[in-house]
């Protein structure tokens, strides 16, 4: 990976740390369902009216942005409105790291080396110790409902690497338009029409604005800055060398939640945190990249096997 992708790799993890306290305001005010919903509506109509549809099949369009946008987001929602703290949300949210790995070499029969192994084990045994300590001091559910956000996003992870996109920010816009439709079906029937009315009406009273604001960062910056670089960093490299980068949002997250929401984490979780980076670090050190030489637009070579793994 070239010192300017690595980066942007980094750019991209800030900016999706910092959309776990915007997150946080932002369900503040809206249903979590209704909110995926909007989100991804606001940046559905544009995108059906101005960009064209990317050249992909339509299998991995469609599992794109059911992983990646339905699953993902539907769940880490839940999550924090259940009492998920954004900047530990930031840190389980990467189980799809070892997600993706496990599903790649099955799924895709990407091979993997054996410090990578190591090092997603390790990983595992962080993530493991956080949901153990925090089952005892808190509930469960949570962290069960953003694990399962993490296995959303391991699944998108997969669709849009097999994608191999010409153009990845068409793909990114185009993975917007899957959501909406039955994600506001499920909220209709979970949280109900009222609580959907309600968030919108007042949306310019109280913390109406704040909120709005919060979700404006999480639709322009989260999402299509920040998921359009890391859509054409996963087409440039393999799935193990770019998602380990990801590791790096819950640095962000912790420490802009304890900024912007005055968040303190607990030293334990924080210990078990620092394990899930020292595996992906351990994974990420063995794998080694090579740019492809085909000419621009053509599909990039086959890729070997990823190290560790990718929010929003």
């Amino acid at each position: 990976m070239t010192p300017r992708d690595r980066l942007t790799a980094i750019a991209v993890a800030a900016c999706w740390g910092l959309n776990f306290p915007a997150t946080h305001v932002a369900l503040e005010h809206f249903p979590p369902l209704f909110m995926v919903a909007v989100r991804f509506t606001l940046l559905a109509v544009p995108t059906l009216l101005f960009v064209p549809r990317p050249a992909v099949p339509l299998r991995w369009l469609l599992g794109y942005g059911a992983g990646f946008g339905i699953l993902q987001f539907a769940f880490l929602y839940l999550g924090m409105d259940h009492g998920m703290p954004p900047g530990l949300a930031s840190l389980v949210l990467q189980s799809s790291a070892p997600f993706t790995v496990v599903l790649g070499a099955f799924l895709l029969h990407e091979r993997l080396r054996g410090r990578q192994i190591a090092g997603v084990l390790v990983a595992v045994a962080g993530l493991t110790g956080i949901a153990v300590h925090r089952s005892l001091h808190a509930g469960l559910l949570p962290i069960v409902l953003t694990l399962c956000g993490g296995l959303g996003w391991a699944l998108g992870n997969l669709a849009s690497r097999q994608a191999h996109p010409p153009k990845p920010l068409q793909l990114t816009l185009w993975m917007s338009v899957v959501p909406p439709v039955p994600m506001f079906a499920l909220s209709l029937v979970v949280e109900g029409p009222h609580a959907q009315w309600r968030s919108l009406a007042t949306i310019g009273e109280g913390d109406g604005p704040r909120a709005g604001l919060a979700l404006l960062y999480v639709v322009v910056f989260a999402t299509v800055l920040g998921s359009g670089a890391w859509t054409t960093l996963m087409s440039r490299y393999p799935a193990g060398v770019v998602a380990p980068f990801s590791m790096l949002v819950p640095v962000f997250g912790i420490g802009s939640s304890w900024l912007l929401l005055g968040e303190a984490t607990d030293r334990v979780e924080l210990a078990f945190g620092a394990l899930v980076l020292a595996g992906v670090l351990t994974g990420v050190g063995t794998t080694r990249a090579t740019r492809s030489t085909r000419p621009a637009g053509s599909a990039p070579e086959p890729a070997p096997a990823p190290a560790a793994a990718p929010v929003p």
